[in-house]
C-alpha cells in the first residue's frame, strides 16, 4: 500500500469491463490504478493511457511481478478467472474476480483454497452487492415488511446480435447468459431466501430450468430457472444475451411486495436507486438510497475496508455465497443441457493453475507400503464415488495428488453401475500421466454380483474404464458366505499370476471367513488375502450402513487386525460425518446418521473427542480421523470428500500423534 494508506490496484485485462472498474477507481476513497496488463503491449499502453495508470505490463505474469501492486482485479474472459486468480493469490496479491470466480464450482473451489492457503483477500465481482440499496432490501426482508417471502422474481439478460468473434457467443470461451449475467438473479434470489429465514443465504433444494443453445453458436442464448428454497419460498430467475428482459427484481410475500427497478448497475450521474415497498393496504413507499460514488468505487471501497478479515461482509459475496452461487449455476445449465468443451471427459484441461500437475514440496501425506506393491501407498485414500462430473473429479484430484495423495478408492458399481466413477479416474489419469505414481484400489462383486464368476468380467470391464493393465490392489466388495473360501481365492489368484491384480483382499469379510481363505490360500499355493476393507471408525457402526456390511471397531476385530497386522482400508473412517455438527445428538434431520451411528456411547465418543480437540487446538473430526490412523495395526482410512475443504479438514489427521491411552480413552476403554 502506498504511504498514504491507498490500496495499489493491478488490472489484468483491458477489455470494457475493465474499463468501468477503473473508472470506479478513480472515484475510490481506498483505492488506486497502479497497472495495467494485456497480452498485447499495445492495449496495454492506451489503456494505461486512458486511465493514467504508471506502470503498464506485455503479459499478465508480470503485472503480477510488479512489487507496487498490492490487489489485483481479474478481468479476461471466463475460462481465464480461476487460472489468474489462483496465480494472483500465489504472488500474495488480493484479488478481486470478475464474476463468474470460474467456468463452474470446481473451479471456484480451487479460487478459495488458493486464497486461503495464501492468505490474501478474495471477493467475486458482483458489484450490485456493494450498493446500499442491497443492504436496505435485507434489513426490509428481515424486518418482515411484507410479511413471509412467498415468490422471488428476478431477471438480467439484453440483446445482442450474433457475433461469433464475441466471447459472448463463443463456447470455447465459456459464453452465454447463465455465466454471465445469470449469476446476478440467482444471486440476488439465494440473498432474498437466505434473508426470509435469517440467514446470509440460502441454496435451492430443487432447481429446473429450460433455455435455448444457439445451434451455430452452442451456447445458451437465453434461459430461465425455478428455484424452490426451504421454507417454501419459490424463485423465478431469467436471463439471456439475445433477449432484452425486464431487469428488475420483486419480492412477494403474504402481506405485500418489494420491488427493485434498478438492482444491477446503476449508470452515469445518477447514483440513487429507489426500492418500491407496497404493503396490502398501505400506500406505496419509495426508498431511496444514494451513493456517494459508483458501484465500483464501492467495490474497491469494501475490499480496502475489511482487508485484515480476507473477504468482505454480507450482502457482499462471501467465499461460502460465491461457492453456493456457482453451484446453483452449474444446476442450472445442467439443467438445459449446457456444458462447454473444456468441462467434457476427455478435453484434458490442465490443472486450474495452468502447470503441469506435481507434488507441493509442502505436501503433508505420510505413506505405507504392503507386499506385492512397490509404490508407497499414502495413508489417506481417495474415495472415488461422489463425482460425477470431470471438472469436479479433476480438482479433487489434483488436489489430493498435489498434497502427497497417492491412491485412491473406487468401484466397478460405483455410479450406480454406469462406470462413471472409474471412467473419470481413468481419464484424470491418463491425463496427467501418472499412473507410475498412483495407486489404484478397485472392488467388484457387488450384490447382486456377489459370486466367483463376476470377478472376470467386472475386472476386466474395470480396467477398459480405467484405461490400465492392471489394478494395484483388488478387493472382494462383499461376501457370500454360502460359497466356499477356496472359489474366491482362485477367482482372484488367476488374474494375480497373470499380472492384472498386484495384490487382493476382501471388503466387509468376518475375521473369521479371512482367516479360513488365508489358510485354504497357503494350503493351495496361493497368495491369499493382503488387505481388509472393513468399516473402521471412533464411532461404533450399530446398524449396518448398507446391507451386508461389516465393522472392524469391535475389540476382538482389532484384536485380530493387531496380531495378523493384516492393513486395513477403513470406510466411513470419519463415521461419515458424526463428529461434525451432523453428529449432534439433538440433530435428528438424517435418518441414516442416526440408525447408524446414533448411541449413547458413541455421543460420548463423540464428546471425548470435542474435549480432546479442544485441547490439541483441532476439529473433532480431525481427532476421530487420528484415532483411526493410530491403531497398533496398519490403517489406510479412506476419505470421501465432496469439496476441497474436506480435503483440506482431513489433513491435520496425520500429524496428530496420539498416545495409547488417549487411544483406548476416547474409545471408553479407559
Amino acid at each position: 500500500m502506498t504511504e498514504t494508506g491507498m490500496l495499489r490496484w493491478g488490472i489484468i485485462g483491458t477489455g470494457a469491463i475493465a474499463g468501468a472498474f477503473a473508472a470506479g477507481l478513480a472515484e475510490s476513497r481506498t483505492g488506486r490504478l497502479r497497472a495495467v496488463a494485456s497480452r498485447n503491449r499495445a492495449s496495454a499502453d492506451a489503456f494505461a493511457d486512458r486511465f493514467d495508470a504508471p506502470n503498464r505490463h506485455g503479459t499478465y505474469a508480470d503485472l503480477l511481478a510488479d512489487p507496487e501492486v498490492d490487489a489485483v482485479y481479474i478481468a479476461t474472459p471466463h475460462p481465464f478467472h480461476a487460472e489468474w486468480a489462483i496465480l494472483a493469490a500465489e504472488a500474495g496479491k488480493h484479488v478481486l474476480g470478475e464474476k463468474p470466480l470460474g467456468i463452474n464450482h470446481a473451479e471456484a473451489m480451487a479460487v478459495v483454497e488458493a486464497t486461503r492457503r495464501h492468505d490474501v483477500f478474495l471477493l467475486e465481482g458482483y458489484m450490485y452487492r456493494c450498493h446500499p440499496q442491497i443492504a436496505r432490501l435485507v434489513a426490509l426482508i428481515r424486518a418482515g415488511t411484507i410479511g413471509d417471502v412467498r415468490v422471488i422474481q428476478a431477471a438480467f439478460g439484453f440483446r445482442m446480435d450474433p457475433n461469433p468473434d464475441h466471447r459472448l457467443f463463443r463456447n470455447d470461451l465459456a459464453g452465454g447468459g447463465i455465466l454471465d449475467v445469470g449469476g446476478y438473479p440467482a444471486s440476488i434470489a439465494r440473498l432474498i431466501a437466505g434473508a426470509a429465514t435469517g440467514a446470509p443465504f440460502a441454496e435451492p433444494e430443487t432447481v429446473s430450468g429450460a433455455g435455448r443453445i444457439g445451434p451455430q453458436t452452442g451456447v445458451d442464448e437465453w434461459a430461465v430457472a425455478s428455484l424452490g428454497f426451504p421454507g417454501g419460498v419459490v424463485a423465478e430467475i431469467g436471463t439471456g444475451i439475445r433477449v432484452g428482459l425486464e431487469n428488475v427484481v420483486r419480492v412477494f410475500g403474504d402481506a405485500g411486495r418489494i420491488t427493485l427497478p434498478t438492482p444491477w448497475a446503476l449508470r452515469g450521474d445518477d447514483r440513487t436507486a429507489t426500492i418500491l415497498v407496497e404493503r396490502n393496504g398501505d400506500e406505496p413507499q419509495r426508498i431511496a438510497d444514494t451513493a456517494p460514488v459508483s458501484a465500483y468505487a464501492l467495490e474497491a471501497d469494501v475490499i480496502a475496508d475489511h482487508l485484515s478479515a480476507r473477504q468482505a461482509p454480507p450482502p457482499a459475496m462471501t467465499w461460502d455465497d460465491s461457492l453456493a452461487n456457482m453451484r446453483l449455476l452449474d444446476r442450472w445449465r445442467e439443467a438445459i443441457g449446457m456444458t462447454y468443451p473444456m468441462e467434457r471427459p476427455g478435453a484434458n484441461r490442465p490443472p486450474v493453475h495452468g502447470r503441469p500437475l506435481a507434488k507441493a514440496d509442502d505436501a503433508p501425506m505420510t505413506y505405507g507400503r504392503i507386499a506385492g506393491v512397490s509404490k508407497p501407498i499414502s495413508r489417506l485414500v481417495m474415495g472415488v464415488d461422489h463425482q460425477r462430473s470431470m471438472p469436479h473429479a479433476a480438482v479433487l484430484f489434483d488436489d489430493f495428488f498435489a498434497r502427497g495423495g497417492t491412491a485412491f478408492d473406487t468401484a466397478w458399481s460405483y455410479g450406480g453401475g454406469t462406470g462413471i466413477c472409474e471412467r473419470l479416474l481413468g481419464q484424470w489419469i491418463a491425463d496427467r500421466g501418472v499412473r507410475d505414481e498412483v495407486v489404484i484400489l478397485d472392488k467388484c462383486a457387488h450384490p447382486p454380483f456377489t459370486r466367483p464368476d463376476a470377478v472376470a468380467p467386472q475386472l476386466a470391464e474395470s480396467l477398459d474404464r480405467l484405461q490400465t493393465n492392471h489394478v494395484d490392489l483388488y478387493v472382494l466388495h462383499r461376501d457370500d458366505p454360502s460359497v466356499p473360501v477356496g472359489e474366491w481365492v482362485d477367482a482372484l489368484d488367476e488374474h494375480r499370476r497373470a499380472g492384472t491384480i498386484a495384490v487382493y483382499g476382501a471388503s466387509n469379510w468376518s475375521p473369521a471367513r479371512v482367516r479360513e481363505a488365508n489358510a485354504w490360500a497357503a494350503a493351495h499355493e496361493r497368495a491369499g488375502f493382503a488387505l481388509v476393507s472393513n468399516n473402521l471408525s471412533l464411532a461404533r457402526m450399530e446398524h449396518p450402513v448398507w446391507p451386508g456390511c461389516v465393522a472392524a471397531s469391535d475389540p476382538e476385530s482389532r484384536a485380530w487386525l493387531t496380531e495378523s497386522q493384516l492393513p486395513i482400508f477403513p470406510w466411513s473412517s470419519q463415521a461419515r460425518g458424526f463428529f461434525t455438527p451432523r453428529g449432534d445428538p439433538r440433530d435428528l434431520s438424517d435418518p441414516e446418521m442416526v440408525r447408524a451411528w446414533h448411541s449413547p456411547d458413541n455421543f460420548r465418543r463423540r464428546e471425548r473427542a470435542i474435549e480432546l480437540a479442544r485441547r490439541r487446538g483441532v476439529d473433532p473430526i480431525v481427532v476421530a480421523l487420528a484415532w483411526v490412523l493410530n491403531q497398533p495395526f496398519p490403517t489406510f482410512p479412506l476419505i470421501g470428500p465432496r469439496t476441497l475443504a474436506e480435503t483440506r479438514t482431513s489433513l491435520p489427521a496425520l500429524g496428530l500423534a496420539l498416545t495409547r491411552e488417549e487411544v483406548a480413552w476416547l474409545n471408553l476403554e479407559r
